[in-house]
């Protein structure tokens, strides 16, 4: 799943460890959803949600739903 992981954490100047901390996951658990390798669990989204002040659908991008959708 696409997301603005990556570019939400830089904007506030933080390393993937950094947020991983934040979090109570391992860094490589961030880097694999930044990469769209992972996707997180709903606790987890609701966590990244809380931690950014933002809607869990600005961060994640459900492009499949959107195909899904088109049909």
């Amino acid at each position: 799943m696409k997301n603005k992981l990556k570019v939400l954490r830089a904007m506030r100047n933080w390393s993937q460890a950094e947020l991983a901390d934040r979090l109570d996951v391992s860094r490589q658990a961030v880097n694999a959803i930044e990469t769209g390798k992972y996707d997180p669990s709903l606790p987890l989204a609701f966590k990244l949600a809380r931690l950014f002040a933002m809607p869990i659908e600005e961060i994640f991008d459900d492009a499949a739903k959107e195909n899904h959708d088109d049909q």
